[in-house]
């Protein structure tokens, strides 16, 4: 899901016109729908680049060190914290978060679209730095199909759970700070949705 590779589309002329890259940052509390929609939207646009995050938690079933996240220890990570290294960077469920400030700068001024996938604490700190990002809130359709999300994806005890619902009460009350929200009920629809809006400002800038 990197998109390092993509060959740009006439959807995402990313710096065909000498024009500085779109900045997307889509948050949502774990188990809205979030990933597929990003792996979906990078299908979609085949030249818009995602932001491989770094993380210090532990790969995940499936996972792939570079594709998914960049997995580093607690150590590194906070000597990058110290050098300034992160554009943003936030410690969810007791794992730090982060996304490389060189990447960003280079890929944004050099006319790549890149999307960021990361919370609300990230998504300030960008805001910030990035002022003209463009932000989208993806909600679940209710509290009680988020925690069924949850349950069914097996890797996770009921009290990390109960912590993950907690934690999206509170980033459900953020979500007027985004410029778009979108209730990910449907996938399809949820997935138009998304497309027309990333659409619509890839035009902008064309």
């Amino acid at each position: 899901m990197s998109g390092e590779d993509n060959q740009k589309t006439e959807e995402s002329r990313g710096s065909a016109s000498g024009s500085k890259g779109n900045l997307f940052i889509i948050s949502a509390p774990s188990g809205a729908g979030k990933t597929t929609l990003c792996k979906e939207l990078l299908k979609h646009f085949k030249g818009i680049r995602f932001s491989i995050s770094h993380t210090t938690r532990g790969p995940r079933p499936g996972e792939t060190e570079g594709t998914d996240y960049f997995f580093t220890s607690e150590e590194d990570f906070q000597d990058g914290i110290k050098n300034n290294t992160w554009a943003e960077w936030a410690k969810v469920h007791g794992n730090y978060y982060g996304t490389s400030i060189d990447f960003l700068n280079d890929a944004l001024s050099s006319g790549s679209d890149v999307i960021l996938d990361i919370d609300f604490q990230g998504a300030m700190q960008i805001l910030k730095k990035y002022p003209d990002v463009i932000t989208i809130f993806i909600m679940p359709p209710s509290i009680e199909i988020l925690r069924s999300r949850l349950q069914e994806r097996g890797t996770e005890s009921d009290e990390v759970i109960e912590s993950r619902i907690t934690n999206a009460k509170q980033e459900i009350q953020k979500k007027n700070l985004y410029n778009y929200i979108i209730i990910n009920d449907k996938l399809t629809d949820s997935k138009e949705e998304l497309f027309e809006i990333v659409n619509k400002h890839l035009h902008r800038k064309n």
